[in-house]
Protein backbone atom coordinates (compact mmCIF):
# COMPACT_ATOMS: atom_id res chain seq x y z
CA UNK A 1 0.00 0.00 0.00
CA UNK A 2 1.63 3.41 -0.63
CA UNK A 3 1.87 6.40 2.32
CA UNK A 4 0.48 9.44 1.52
CA UNK A 5 2.06 12.55 2.70
CA UNK A 6 -1.68 14.55 3.30
CA UNK A 7 -3.51 12.35 5.90
CA UNK A 8 -6.18 15.37 6.64
CA UNK A 9 -7.85 14.47 3.38
CA UNK A 10 -9.65 10.56 3.02
CA UNK A 11 -9.31 8.91 0.17
CA UNK A 12 -11.38 8.99 -3.42
CA UNK A 13 -13.12 5.80 -3.61
CA UNK A 14 -11.97 4.16 -6.79
CA UNK A 15 -15.63 3.74 -8.48
CA UNK A 16 -16.53 3.23 -12.09
CA UNK A 17 -19.06 6.97 -12.22
CA UNK A 18 -22.24 5.91 -13.96
CA UNK A 19 -23.62 9.04 -14.87
CA UNK A 20 -27.27 9.05 -16.97
CA UNK A 21 -29.32 11.61 -17.63
CA UNK A 22 -32.32 11.17 -15.31
CA UNK A 23 -34.85 13.00 -17.46
CA UNK A 24 -34.32 10.68 -20.52
CA UNK A 25 -33.81 7.80 -17.94
CA UNK A 26 -37.59 8.95 -16.83
CA UNK A 27 -38.76 9.41 -20.18
CA UNK A 28 -37.88 5.85 -20.93
CA UNK A 29 -39.04 3.89 -18.21
CA UNK A 30 -42.64 5.62 -19.03
CA UNK A 31 -43.04 5.06 -22.67
CA UNK A 32 -42.20 1.09 -21.29
CA UNK A 33 -44.86 1.16 -18.64
CA UNK A 34 -47.00 2.71 -21.39
CA UNK A 35 -46.27 -0.32 -23.88
CA UNK A 36 -46.48 -2.72 -21.08
CA UNK A 37 -49.92 -1.72 -19.89
CA UNK A 38 -51.30 -1.46 -23.21
CA UNK A 39 -53.27 -4.57 -24.88
CA UNK A 40 -51.64 -4.61 -28.06
CA UNK A 41 -48.24 -5.92 -25.49
CA UNK A 42 -50.47 -8.53 -23.92
CA UNK A 43 -51.74 -10.40 -26.87
CA UNK A 44 -48.05 -9.94 -28.62
CA UNK A 45 -46.40 -11.80 -25.27
CA UNK A 46 -49.80 -14.30 -25.20
CA UNK A 47 -48.51 -14.83 -28.99
CA UNK A 48 -44.93 -15.19 -28.38
CA UNK A 49 -45.72 -17.68 -25.33
CA UNK A 50 -48.03 -19.90 -27.37
CA UNK A 51 -45.11 -20.25 -30.09
CA UNK A 52 -42.66 -20.47 -27.70
CA UNK A 53 -44.91 -23.90 -26.33
CA UNK A 54 -45.64 -25.06 -29.46
CA UNK A 55 -42.11 -25.12 -30.40
CA UNK A 56 -41.29 -27.04 -27.21
CA UNK A 57 -43.89 -28.80 -26.83
CA UNK A 58 -44.58 -30.41 -30.64
CA UNK A 59 -41.79 -30.97 -31.85
CA UNK A 60 -39.41 -34.10 -30.91
CA UNK A 61 -36.96 -33.53 -28.05
CA UNK A 62 -34.03 -33.35 -30.28
CA UNK A 63 -35.51 -30.03 -31.95
CA UNK A 64 -36.99 -28.55 -28.47
CA UNK A 65 -34.80 -25.82 -26.95
CA UNK A 66 -36.51 -25.93 -23.72
CA UNK A 67 -38.45 -29.01 -23.68
CA UNK A 68 -41.48 -29.53 -21.50
CA UNK A 69 -39.23 -31.70 -19.26
CA UNK A 70 -37.64 -29.97 -17.73
CA UNK A 71 -40.54 -27.65 -16.95
CA UNK A 72 -39.84 -25.11 -19.60
CA UNK A 73 -36.91 -23.22 -17.69
CA UNK A 74 -35.80 -20.74 -19.98
CA UNK A 75 -39.29 -19.41 -20.62
CA UNK A 76 -39.69 -19.42 -16.59
CA UNK A 77 -36.47 -17.22 -17.03
CA UNK A 78 -37.09 -15.17 -19.96
CA UNK A 79 -40.59 -14.21 -18.37
CA UNK A 80 -38.84 -13.61 -14.86
CA UNK A 81 -36.42 -11.26 -16.29
CA UNK A 82 -39.22 -9.11 -18.37
CA UNK A 83 -40.91 -8.91 -14.50
CA UNK A 84 -37.78 -8.19 -12.86
CA UNK A 85 -36.92 -5.13 -15.11
CA UNK A 86 -40.76 -4.53 -16.02
CA UNK A 87 -41.42 -3.66 -12.41
CA UNK A 88 -38.71 -0.95 -11.55
CA UNK A 89 -39.58 0.85 -14.63
CA UNK A 90 -43.81 0.86 -13.79
CA UNK A 91 -42.37 2.00 -10.25
CA UNK A 92 -39.85 4.76 -11.81
CA UNK A 93 -42.68 5.82 -13.99
CA UNK A 94 -45.76 6.17 -11.30
CA UNK A 95 -42.93 8.14 -9.39
CA UNK A 96 -42.08 10.78 -11.94
CA UNK A 97 -46.50 10.39 -12.55
CA UNK A 98 -46.59 11.40 -8.39
CA UNK A 99 -44.63 13.87 -8.48
CA UNK A 100 -46.14 15.86 -11.50
CA UNK A 101 -49.36 15.08 -9.94
CA UNK A 102 -47.41 16.64 -6.61
CA UNK A 103 -46.24 19.97 -8.38
CA UNK A 104 -49.98 20.20 -10.02
CA UNK A 105 -52.03 20.10 -6.88
CA UNK A 106 -49.18 22.83 -5.59
CA UNK A 107 -49.51 25.11 -8.54
CA UNK A 108 -53.95 24.40 -8.11
CA UNK A 109 -53.79 25.29 -4.65
CA UNK A 110 -51.22 28.70 -5.37
CA UNK A 111 -53.93 29.48 -8.24
CA UNK A 112 -57.05 28.92 -5.96
CA UNK A 113 -55.65 31.46 -2.95
CA UNK A 114 -55.05 33.43 -5.51
CA UNK A 115 -58.61 33.52 -6.96
CA UNK A 116 -59.84 33.76 -3.11
CA UNK A 117 -57.87 36.34 -3.05
CA UNK A 118 -59.42 38.05 -5.65
CA UNK A 119 -62.55 37.33 -4.52
CA UNK A 120 -62.48 38.75 -1.32
CA UNK A 121 -60.90 41.50 -2.73
CA UNK A 122 -63.49 42.14 -5.25
CA UNK A 123 -66.15 41.57 -2.26
CA UNK A 124 -64.62 44.45 -0.33
CA UNK A 125 -64.65 46.99 -3.71
CA UNK A 126 -68.26 45.93 -4.26
CA UNK A 127 -69.00 46.22 -0.24
CA UNK A 128 -67.64 50.02 -0.32
CA UNK A 129 -68.51 50.70 -3.67
CA UNK A 130 -72.90 50.03 -2.26
CA UNK A 131 -71.32 52.12 1.12
CA UNK A 132 -70.43 54.78 -1.22
CA UNK A 133 -73.52 54.77 -3.10
CA UNK A 134 -75.60 54.44 0.15
CA UNK A 135 -74.82 58.31 0.26
CA UNK A 136 -75.51 59.14 -3.63
CA UNK A 137 -79.25 60.57 -3.72
CA UNK A 138 -81.69 58.28 -6.12
CA UNK A 139 -83.45 60.28 -8.74
CA UNK A 140 -86.87 59.61 -6.69
CA UNK A 141 -84.95 61.00 -4.05
CA UNK A 142 -83.53 64.01 -6.26
CA UNK A 143 -87.21 64.73 -7.37
CA UNK A 144 -88.70 64.75 -4.05
CA UNK A 145 -86.10 67.34 -2.56
CA UNK A 146 -86.22 69.28 -6.02
CA UNK A 147 -89.64 69.36 -5.42
CA UNK A 148 -89.72 70.50 -1.87
CA UNK A 149 -87.22 73.21 -2.86
CA UNK A 150 -89.40 74.66 -5.58
CA UNK A 151 -92.64 74.64 -3.24
CA UNK A 152 -89.81 76.23 -0.57
CA UNK A 153 -89.15 78.79 -3.27
CA UNK A 154 -92.90 79.28 -4.30
CA UNK A 155 -93.54 80.22 -0.56
CA UNK A 156 -90.50 82.49 -0.15
CA UNK A 157 -91.72 84.16 -3.84
CA UNK A 158 -95.43 84.40 -2.12
CA UNK A 159 -94.65 86.61 0.94
CA UNK A 160 -91.83 88.60 -0.84
CA UNK A 161 -94.91 89.64 -3.33
CA UNK A 162 -97.18 89.57 -0.11
CA UNK A 163 -94.65 92.10 1.22
CA UNK A 164 -94.03 93.79 -1.63
CA UNK A 165 -98.10 94.54 -2.39
CA UNK A 166 -97.84 95.59 1.82
CA UNK A 167 -95.55 98.02 1.58
CA UNK A 168 -96.91 99.34 -2.04
CA UNK A 169 -100.42 99.43 0.14
CA UNK A 170 -98.61 101.42 2.89
CA UNK A 171 -96.59 103.91 0.38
Amino acid sequence: MKRRGDLSTPRRDRRIDLSYDAEVFGQFSESIARFLGTARFLVWQTIVIAIWLVINIAPPAGWQFDPWGRGLVLLTLVLSLQASYAAPLILLAQNRQERRDRVASELDRRVAERTQADTEFLARELASVRLALADVATGEEFRDLLAAITDAVNRIEERIDRLEAGQANDG
